[in-house]
């Protein structure tokens, strides 16, 4: 299992909803700011940004990067032990 990084910004109003459902499928993840999340999946980075490609309109912006040795973060929306272990 892997961590990937997810930000996205919607290109015009879109179906957050939606775009947040998708991401909370993959079962571990977390929430670090408002268009930023981790998530732990097996898929690789193509298939998941692939994936919550679907649920951005066409000209939204949407990075996925699998994380990385080192880290650091302020005021996260989740509980920053998540990110010590996951990331």
């Amino acid at each position: 299992m892997q961590t990937y990084i997810i930000s996205y910004d919607m290109a015009e109003r879109g179906d957050y909803d939606d775009l947040h459902e998708a991401i909370q499928s993959y079962g571990t993840w977390a929430r670090i700011t408002d268009s930023t999340w981790a998530v732990v999946t097996e898929d690789n980075a193509k298939k998941v940004r692939d994936h919550l490609g679907e649920y951005l309109p066409k000209k939204s912006c949407l990075i996925v990067v699998k994380s990385g040795i080192e880290a650091a973060w302020r005021n996260v929306f989740c509980r920053s032990e998540w990110l010590k272990r996951s990331l």
